[in-house]
């Protein structure tokens, strides 16, 4: 990631003053968006410079001491950028800390280069599959280092593109690192040592988090890896173990078997994808190990050595202690969160388990600091963030947001097949004292699937039997990420059963399977 110096930004109503040619004068006191005020005679290089691509620029020092804002957001990833931008849509003059490139881990490091990776590799089967759609063509390559490259273009795109809302939205971006101080203030160092402060009526802290490391796990960022190497490695490793079963062990296992790598995958847990539904979790189970990878479950990694040329990998499993030899171990075993070193202690923010404690709308124990995203007790999902961020901002400017429905957030994970869900699992509406309705159907019934040569997996929805309600859905399937949204919104609109079942729904789509599916729970499925 591309690290800028810091200081403050030389704002649109600075630089409409500019003349042609290099060390023109303002002709009258000119007033920042930020605030500050610059005096007839104050050259305007700075803003000529940055006209160039690249170039960065900083107001006098004189004038970059201690800037005032309504809003001060730390950190951009899609907590910060959006909450930076709904403040600015409100009225409130905002700021936003980077301490390395705008978009934060999502879009560099996460959501975004994972996906395009996954991409490639869907590429890749296909081609290594054309026979089956009728097309010959010659035996495919994949070419690692091309793979990585368009990922890491993809993610450079997306960051200038949180750039240019920036700069629409007039949020001025201070690149270094961020330390809360008492008083309403953040302290920030550029990359060269450089400090400056910044004070304002509000902040929010939106720092994110990490990968976790386990004690037998220690990563050393060669042999063993975090999801970020795992992103950008040298060389495609001829066989690598994946511990940890979650969203990003499954979307990595998923991609380096594809491309040919011999993946391990363990998880701790008894099912793969262990927070969805049981039937999700076994199907994904039979779908990876026909692909190819090597699934353990109940299996607990005990030591790592990596002494040797690759590693020796240690994992009790329910039959014993069982040693593999791998050239690569990657990590997937959750997050920690970036709230060491940021000044909580100093400005007495109280945490609970490595977690920031806030309100329904995100405030802190201490008036004026506000915390969002991976940093707080809820899911550690960008959309999460993202609507997090924009309802603590509505507050702060005086609206009445509704609080965040946490059981109506949905889940995707992006391998093949894919896994999405909203709402309860199976077993954890019995475990409400539900009586439920459930109606399941599988994509092997679906015409829409079987053209497309996809008929792995369901569709499942959970359902009050005494009023109708949609309790859960549970999907696995090509485009189920794509369809999960109808679910999300269906709940929110408290939707019935018989509501769904009547609701038309396009031929031929997999979405058909969402209206199947609820007719299934009724006893009024057609095409099974």
């Amino acid at each position: 990631m591309a690290v800028g110096h810091a200081g403050a930004i030389l704002t649109s109503s600075l630089l409409k003053t500019a003349k042609a040619g290099h060390g023109r004068h303002v002709a009258a006191l000119e007033v920042t968006s930020c605030g500050a005020r610059f005096p007839r005679g104050c050259y305007l290089r700075a803003a000529q410079a940055n006209r160039r691509p690249g170039r960065q620029h900083q107001l006098p020092k004189k004038y970059r001491q201690q800037m005032s804002y309504d809003l001060i957001v730390l950190g951009s990833g899609p907590g910060g950028y959006v909450a930076a931008i709904r403040a600015s849509q409100l009225g409130l003059k905002t700021a936003i800390v980077e301490k390395e490139a705008l978009g934060g881990i999502c879009l560099n490091w996460g959501c975004i280069p994972t996906k395009a990776l996954i991409k490639s590799a869907s590429v890749f089967e296909y081609i290594n599959h054309a026979k089956d759609y009728g097309i010959t063509v010659g035996a495919p390559q994949a070419d690692f280092k091309g793979i990585v490259q368009r990922s890491r273009d993809v993610a450079k795109g997306m960051s200038n593109g949180v750039q240019f809302l920036m700069k629409k939205n007039k949020i001025d971006v201070v690149m270094g690192t961020g330390m809360l101080k008492p008083g309403k203030k953040v302290e920030v160092t550029a990359a060269d040592g450089k400090k400056q402060t910044l004070e304002a009526k509000n902040i929010i802290i939106a720092t994110g988090a990490r990968s976790r490391e386990l004690p037998a796990m220690k990563q050393d960022g060669k042999k063993v890896i975090g999801y970020r190497e795992a992103m950008s490695l040298p060389a495609q490793p001829k066989s690598m173990v994946v511990v940890g079963s979650g969203a990003i062990g499954s979307e990595f296992a998923y991609f380096y078997n594809a491309i040919g790598t011999k993946v391990t995958l363990i998880e701790f847990l008894p099912n793969v994808v262990p927070v969805e539904d049981e039937e999700v979790s076994k199907q994904l189970e039979r779908s990876f190990k026909k692909q190819g990878i090597e699934v353990m479950t109940s299996s607990e990694v005990t030591k790592v050595d990596t002494g040797g040329k690759g590693c020796k990998v240690t994992v009790k499993t329910p039959k014993g202690e069982q040693q593999i030899e791998c050239d690569i171990v990657l990590s997937a075993v959750g997050i920690a969160t970036n709230i060491e070193g940021i000044g909580l202690e100093e400005v007495g923010i109280v945490t609970d388990r490595g977690k920031i404690t806030v309100d329904p709308f995100y405030a802190t124990n201490i008036p004026g600091y506000h915390a969002i995203g991976d940093v707080t007790p809820g899911p550690a999902l960008a959309h999460v963030a993202s609507a997090e961020g924009i309802i603590c901002v509505e507050k702060i400017a005086g609206k009445n947001p509704e609080p965040l429905d946490y059981n109506n957030i949905p889940g995707c994970t992006y391998c093949s097949p894919e896994v999405a869900s909203v709402g309860y699992t199976e077993k954890a509406a019995k475990e409400k004292g539900y009586e439920l309705k459930v109606g399941k159907f599988p994509f092997s019934a679906s015409g829409k699937a079987s053209a497309a040569g996809a008929k792995d997996g369901f569709v499942k929805l959970i359902f009050d039997a005494k009023y109708g309600e949609l309790l859960g859905a549970h999907m696995i399937g090509m485009n189920v990420t794509e369809m999960i949204a109808e679910c999300v919104a269906l709940r929110k609109l408290e939707t019935t059963g018989h509501e769904i079942i009547k609701t038309v729904h396009p031929h031929p789509t997999m979405s058909e399977a969402v209206m199947e599916a609820a007719a299934a729970a009724y006893g009024e499925v057609i095409h099974l």
